[in-house]
């Protein structure tokens, strides 16, 4: 079974949507003997974004009608991602950050490291509050992941991995993506949205079977 997993590094439901996922994946390697691969794909929640990125409290504030309503809304989706596992301190991030160069990160380092890839850029953004839109976070995400090299910074100063991103973005237009987390099964089933491991190994069960 494959699977295609639309994202962006700084929505906190694809965190909790890919932590359900390799929840799911464990249930069903239990059993299963069928393997499951993932492929990430890049989606940009504001691709119009200036490089800089603006501050995270106006961005949010305006999206979400307001600081009142901005401090519920990271309010529960602290507690959903604690139910499941993972961490969010919203008080440290301070900037939206255009995410290209992220994705572009992401694209070019090599298949086997993509998912601890967004992985770290998740951690570095809702846990560290970093700014991963800067060549800087992104050079110390890939030390610590332990594929950095000057090349692999060069090439990113270079504009290397736009050419995927630009066609994850198409793709992702192409077939009606319009939140995230978006999955793909197997080419033919489509699922948005951040659901629980169990609903979401269901849907593989019944993708397996042609159900």
């Amino acid at each position: 079974m494959h699977i295609d997993l639309y994202s962006d590094v700084v929505c906190p439901w694809c965190r909790i949507g890919k932590q359900n996922l390799y929840r799911a994946l464990a249930l069903w390697s239990e059993k299963n003997d069928e393997p499951v691969t993932v492929t990430y794909h890049a989606f940009q929640l504001d691709p119009d974004l200036p490089e800089e990125g603006k501050p995270f409290d106006d961005v949010m504030a305006k999206k979400m009608g307001g600081p009142e309503s901005m401090k519920r809304a990271t309010q529960q989706v602290t507690q959903a991602g604690a139910a499941v596992g993972v961490t969010f301190h919203f008080d440290r991030v301070t900037r939206m950050p255009n995410t290209r160069l992220a994705h572009r990160f992401v694209a070019i380092v090599p298949e086997e490291r993509k998912a601890e890839a967004v992985e770290e850029l998740f951690r570095a953004y809702f846990e560290e509050g970093l700014d991963v839109a800067q060549m800087s976070v992104i050079m110390l995400i890939a030390e610590r992941l332990g594929v950095f090299t000057p090349e692999l910074q060069a090439r990113l100063e270079n504009g290397e991995g736009g050419e995927a991103v630009d066609a994850d973005l198409k793709r992702a237009q192409q077939i009606g993506v319009t939140g995230v987390p978006f999955f793909v099964f197997n080419n033919r089933y489509a699922l948005s949205g951040a659901y629980p491991a169990e609903e979401l190994l269901g849907l593989m069960s019944g993708v397996n079977t042609g159900v």
